[in-house]
């Protein structure tokens, strides 16, 4: 059979052709015969500029379904996909061109004179919203296309990590890997052909790109697209919708909006959350004001998904659930040995979910796997007890994140639920700091409310009541926002830059 795993896509289309795929807000309309016939022609047009099976093409433009088109005619022609994020520079696309080698790079037309400098033997089309260039070449092209023959290991995608501790690695997708997963979070979260999923997410990443859409297409159901995420636009558009996937920061926002009630989610079955922590409060907050608790699983760009709260069953706020089907995860300790309930350890995975390497770098894809097989994810994370034989997972920070102070180990998320919890806080980091004595010492960065009264001596008293005292941090600023990437995350990197140099006032500690 054939492994192409737009192959398996199109097995699950539906009968009917005509039914929508894509329902854009103005009031167009994509079906999934309109989809087909776009990447069939798209497709075409990759082959007559040069694309070859396993060549890269490389796409940085904004959200259009287009974008969805251009996924799948990559996926039938077995070219590799490489979404790039919108917000990346001429520095950025330089290491990631050079680094893949790509056929084809899509871009913005704005962006045409930057990236065609960057190209070298690549070929440069634009999209946009009216086609651009790619859909100039697309047009006059036949709207049926042969999906080449792929085996279950053949690349479907490359992704590059953040390169956060060093430089960017591409992390190779499978036919496979996505099958698996798509076919696995579909039976998990009870997607039907019924289902409706409010897409406000960008489209260049696993969550956006892989988990929303792969879930649509393999359950025929359809999409209302948003080319961005807006708190007013989403709660209006809830009652239209059956689940939603968004970032911890969709939610803190929709609870900002008089629009999200009771009533206006009814018809919604399902709230997703991923890609950065949900705080317990946001959790809770979201409950009460809608009746809705929301899921809370845990992917990666090189597994996909891993774990995820139950679809019927209790969600455990500050957990990501058991494992799903058919995916092992373990928490081990220093020695390597299975770490107990309530012993935080380093999460490894395994399972047909998990890439294949990275991209040139197969030192480095060795370091990252264990001896029997198992993916280093690089989190640190315990297993919390919820009911007899069954364990959810609770992720307490990446291992490049813990603090090791004076020899002793202090755990983010310990410290950051604590000062969360205070009243005037928003939301906190707990970073750790050069320090001659101690090698790191802990600080914490806030956000506080509006018209909150806290001090960093407060928060420092309050915590000295209820931590070690290694805990506590010895420094506590205030800030407006924390730094975050696209995808939601706290850049602690980043916040670790800028404050690395930055004394405590007096009562601080």
């Amino acid at each position: 059979m054939n492994a192409n795993l737009y192959a398996l896509f199109e097995r699950h289309f539906p009968a009917d052709l005509e039914q929508p795929f894509l329902i854009i807000p103005n009031g167009r309309v994509i079906s999934y015969g309109e989809l087909a016939a776009e990447s069939a022609r798209i497709a075409h047009a990759l082959v007559d500029v040069g694309c070859r099976p396993g060549d890269r093409v490389a796409v940085q433009t904004d959200k259009d379904w287009r974008v969805l088109a251009l996924y799948l005619a990559c996926l039938r022609a077995g070219f590799i996909y490489l979404p790039l994020n919108t917000g990346y520079q001429r520095s950025e696309l330089s290491y990631f061109f050079a680094d893949s080698e790509p056929r084809v790079i899509v871009c913005r037309g704005d962006a045409l004179g930057v990236v065609a400098t960057l190209a070298q033997h690549a070929a440069v089309l634009t999209l946009d919203a009216n086609g651009g260039e790619l859909g100039d070449r697309a047009r006059e092209m036949p709207d049926t296309f042969a999906s080449v023959h792929l085996q279950p290991d053949d690349i479907a995608a490359l992704l590059y990590t953040s390169g956060t501790t060093g430089r960017a690695k591409g992390a190779m997708l499978t036919q496979r890997n996505l099958a698996s997963n798509a076919i696995t979070l579909v039976a998990a979260w009870g997607f039907t052909r019924g289902d409706v999923l409010l897409h406000a997410l960008p489209a260049y990443h696993v969550h956006g790109l892989f988990v929303t859409t792969h879930c649509v297409l393999l359950s025929a159901s359809r999409m209302l697209w948003l080319a961005k995420f807006d708190a007013g636009e989403v709660a209006s558009l809830l009652p239209r919708a059956t689940v939603l996937m968004g970032v911890p920061t969709f939610y803190s926002r929709l609870l900002a909006e008089p629009a999200l009630t009771r009533e206006s989610c009814r018809g919604v079955r399902l709230f997703v959350s991923g890609s950065a922590p949900l705080l317990t409060e946001t959790f809770e907050a979201f409950r009460a004001r809608t009746g809705h608790a929301i899921l809370e699983r845990y992917g990666m760009t090189e597994t996909g998904m891993n774990t995820s709260n139950p679809l019927d069953g209790a969600r455990v706020a500050g957990t990501v659930g058991p494992p799903l089907p058919g995916i092992d995860v373990r928490v081990v300790g220093a020695n390597g040995d299975s770490a107990a309930s309530g012993v935080v350890g380093d999460v490894q995975v395994k399972g047909p979910n998990v890439f294949n390497g990275y991209w040139r770098m197969p030192k480095k894809t060795d370091e990252e796997f264990t001896a029997d097989g198992y993916f280093k994810t690089g989190d640190l994370g315990e297993w919390v007890p919820d009911g007899p034989g069954r364990d959810y997972l609770r992720l307490v920070g990446r291992a490049k994140d813990l603090i090791i102070t004076g020899g002793l180990n202090v755990y983010p998320l310990e410290v950051e639920e604590r000062i969360n919890q205070m009243d005037g806080v928003v939301e906190s980091a707990v970073i750790g700091i050069p320090d001659a004595d101690f090698g790191e010492t802990v600080a914490a960065v806030v956000v506080g409310k509006p018209d909150h009264t806290l001090t960093p001596a407060s928060i420092v008293a309050a915590l000295k009541a209820d931590i070690a005292a290694f805990k506590v941090p010895k420094r506590v600023l205030f800030v407006e926002e924390l730094p975050r990437n696209a995808m939601g995350k706290v850049q602690k990197n980043v916040l670790r830059e800028r404050h690395a140099a930055y004394e405590p006032a007096g009562g601080e500690a």
